[in-house]
């Protein structure tokens, strides 16, 4: 149902405006139009609008919107409410509330404070998704849904929850000796003797039952947004799509299972702009999460919602301004909203959605701000999305269903990160646990692969041969890891690839129990070398052999047969840190720290970039054309050179400035 180019959308609520404003639905709609906006969200944040008492439905509200979308050829996404519900429900089924704790709801006043497992809930839940559906299913205007929104935001530890929990482990390992031997339940006199000694979450301190908490929660949330999926297939017009809104970073959320429920990925993409966006890039005061800090992160996280299906896929929320709390008032310099978009689309995005049309004049977002602000009136924000929509429209279906090409594609395991959060191997300043620890190194290696020229891409370990049809793969931090996996990466590099592995992987099973074995497991004589002992680097420490240094974490590693191509200076001698190795047809390369930039760059050879704060990333459209989207990262003109053929020949940028390519053929 998404029309034959790049869908420039965003969300719209004319049901948050205040009253005294009057109906500004055609005027908002009219102004869409004049800037490209061709598809809208609605719907989904209203719940106590569709129902606002118990059985009592108001459907007609959304009516002037749709109808006026379809006069004017925007197409709109319907969305489910079901993430935030009525304060009706709350009160007369208080046992929906969701508990972070055993025994302690959430406090009501968010949204997603509930239980999704609860079948009070779910009765709810599905009459008023019914309700939505069967009456605006054949409106013209309704190209898809979106069902729920954000879902995966925290851990329910709900009775109801923990005894699904215990009744999956007993259909999984049988009875509780296979359970005692899987966990290690020796350990601290854990051993159980009947499931129901199995304690609750809240204190729990073993990393078997932390992984397969996190796994189980995960579960449940793809569970209910597929029962969702589900509902919406058995009632929706065919061409309509189904998808779903996912915040990469919830607690809850494994996007491969999650997404092969839907009819398409969709994600969302936030980011650190003005200088969070230069290149070279700096050490952002962020926390990771859900924002992306860095040119490097924007693409990973783009990446990231590709990797989930292998396919092009829809950006529901990326901000138009500021984004954030009241004190987080970071608007994006000229040209960097169009760098986004372009960026976005380069890495297959067939829709690209803002978050959101006008600044909300209540509630907690109120200056998250929107297209328009707070008074509601078109200025340099419009003016640039207005610009990007004519510039979508000209490129036509060029720039639809791009394939990305790949260089070195990067394995990205949620299971990994689970684990790395319970039993962080890197420490924070002032020496605390560093529950980032696995995307500091993913990312680590990822920015080198941009800082080298090359084009990366994300991989879901789920989707392990989609990733070894690339010549260069970078298994770093994959800690947890079956056997066969890692040995379908021996015989990667043994038929030819390169494959390159960084700190902690294959360390654990899927258990996330050290293997009993000396490390890489499964991957020594692969890489000709080992190593027994770890330590945390309390400051970087300068290399021989490769540029850069070793940073955080660094593992004693003892050559058998490899190459050494960089040694770091320990207070006991010189230790490499680095080595390579030719096996079979192929090569593997150790790395056993967290490289810096220089370091993480060197990895991948001789540096290719066009310059240094640009980056030229390609992508293969359905015609067989070859796209190069050339970022100017930098608030300095600048003139490149292209090392491949395309249609200008010398290029140049101006600051913060994008140009979209064809190869000569």
């Amino acid at each position: 149902m998404l029309p034959p180019r790049v869908v420039l959308g965003t969300a719209y609520y004319p049901e948050y405006l205040p009253r005294s404003l009057g109906d500004r639905v055609p005027t908002d709609l009219d102004l869409m139009v004049a800037a490209g906006i061709t598809a809208i969200r609605v719907g989904e944040s209203v719940w106590s609008t569709w129902e606002p008492r118990d059985g009592v439905f108001d459907l007609e509200w959304i009516r002037p919107v749709l109808d006026g979308a379809r006069d004017r050829g925007i197409g709109v996404i319907l969305g489910t409410p079901t993430y935030a519900v009525p304060p009706w429900l709350q009160r007369a089924h208080p046992e929906i509330a969701a508990e972070r704790q055993t025994g302690v709801p959430v406090p009501w006043g968010i949204r997603q404070e509930i239980d999704y497992g609860q079948p009070a809930f779910l009765f709810h839940a599905e009459r008023v998704v019914r309700r939505i559906v069967e009456r605006y299913r054949d409106h013209p205007a309704v190209i898809g849904y979106q069902v729920d929104n954000e879902p995966g935001v925290l851990l329910a530890h709900n009775a109801s929850a923990f005894s699904d929990f215990v009744a999956r482990l007993r259909r999984k390992y049988g009875d509780v000796e296979a359970l005692n031997e899987a966990w290690g339940l020796t350990y601290w006199s854990h051993r159980l003797s009947d499931w129901s000694e199995l304690w609750r979450p809240d204190g729990n301190s073993t990393p078997s039952y932390d992984l397969a908490w996190r796994r189980f929660q995960a579960a449940r949330t793809s569970e209910f947004i597929g029962w969702q999926a589900s509902l919406l297939r058995g009632l929706r017009r065919p061409g309509q799509f189904v998808t779903t809104c996912l915040a990469y970073d919830r607690p809850a959320v494994a996007d491969v299972p999650l997404t092969s429920q839907l009819d398409v990925a969709a994600g969302n993409i936030y980011v650190d702009v003005q200088d969070g966006l230069a290149r070279p890039a700096s050490v952002s005061p962020l926390d990771p999460g859900w924002i992306a800090r860095s040119v490097a992160e924007l693409f990973l996280a783009a990446d990231r919602v590709y990797g989930s299906r292998g396919e092009p896929f829809l950006v529901t929320e990326t901000n138009a301004t500021s984004i954030g709390g009241s004190h987080q008032n970071r608007p994006p310099y000229d040209g960097q909203l169009r760098q986004l978009a372009w960026a976005m689309v380069s890495r297959g995005a067939r829709m690209v959605e803002y978050w959101h049309w006008h600044s909300i004049h209540h509630g907690a977002e109120t200056f998250w701000g929107g297209i328009l602000g707070h008074g509601l009136e078109p200025g340099r924000v419009y003016r640039e999305i207005a610009a990007i929509g004519a510039e979508l429209a000209a490129a036509g279906s060029s720039v639809v269903d791009l394939t990305p090409d790949v260089d070195v594609a990067v394995l990205w395991s949620n299971e990994s990160d689970w684990a790395m959060q319970c039993q962080p191997p890197l420490a924070a300043q002032g020496g605390i646990p560093d529950k980032a620890s696995y995307r500091t190194i993913v990312e680590a290696f990822y920015s080198g692969i941009l800082d080298a020229g090359l084009r990366p891409g994300v991989v879901p370990v789920e989707r392990l041969e989609a990733a070894l049809s690339a010549p260069v793969v970078v298994a770093a931090g994959l800690y947890v890891a079956s056997d066969a996996v890692l040995d379908r990466l021996v015989s990667y590099a043994r038929d030819g690839g390169h494959l390159i592995v960084g700190p902690r992987t294959g360390y654990a099973d899927l258990e996330a129990r050290p293997r009993a074995e000396v490390a890489p497991p499964r991957l020594r004589e692969a890489a000709g070398m080992a190593y027994q002992e770890f330590e945390n680097l309390e400051s970087a420490m300068p290399l021989r052999g490769l540029a850069g240094h070793a940073t955080r974490w660094a593992e004693t590693l003892l050559v058998d047969d490899a190459d050494v191509l960089a040694s770091y200076e320990h207070p006991s001698g010189p230790r490499p840190i680095v080595t390579s190795k030719r096996f079979g047809a192929g090569r593997v390369t150790y790395v056993g720290t967290v490289p810096d930039r220089a370091l993480a760059a060197a990895l991948f050879g001789e540096s290719r970039l066009w310059a240094p704060s640009v980056t030229a990333l390609s992508a293969v459209n359905a015609a067989g054309e070859r796209l190069w989207f050339v970022h100017n990262w930098s608030g300095t003109p600048v003139t490149v050179e292209p090392p491949v053929p395309v249609e200008l020949g010398q290029i140049e940028l101006e600051p913060w400035d994008v140009r979209v390519l064809k190869e000569a053929q």
